[in-house]
């Protein structure tokens, strides 16, 4: 098994047991995916992607094992109003810009001014803040090309 995997496998490890769960070669195959890709997948992609390391996983356990990474804070959930999901497997605070044409997602660097945040917060009715999530949407470069030409 190559170095990377072995560390990926013992921040799984580590992460699983501090929750209370157990260890498996289906939820390290979705791990080492989701770890080792900038993309943002649904569950079916994570699905097709893990197939030829583990033949035998089922769609539902692509399905329990995103819950439970997310769950333990090794993977985000990208929910949209449309009721899609996608995972990330970068966990450090980021935001996304997700295309319009195409539903590509994107990370985006940069952060939001804790005075900006204080100054949302004003017109909220006492609302506190706890945290947020960025999301830019528009068009990808290659869609934006498109839809000049059209």
């Amino acid at each position: 098994m190559p170095q990377q995997d072995q560390t990926t496998d013992l921040v799984l490890r580590e992460a699983l047991e501090a929750n209370g769960q157990r260890f498996t070669e289906q939820r390290a195959a979705v791990y080492r995916f989701l770890a080792s890709t900038d993309k943002h997948p649904t569950a079916d992609e994570v699905f097709l992607a893990v197939r030829s390391e583990v033949p035998v996983i089922s769609l539902a356990t692509v399905y329990k094992s995103l819950e439970t990474l997310v769950g333990c804070g090794l993977a985000m959930k990208l929910t949209y109003g449309d009721g899609s999901a996608r995972y990330d497997g970068r966990t450090d605070p980021h935001h996304h810009a997700r295309c319009l044409s195409c539903s590509r997602i994107f990370d985006v660097g940069g952060h939001l001014p804790p005075e900006e945040l204080d100054d949302l917060e004003e017109g909220t009715e006492g609302f506190q803040v706890t945290g947020y999530r960025l999301e830019l949407t528009g068009y990808c470069s290659r869609c934006g090309k498109e839809q000049a030409e059209a």
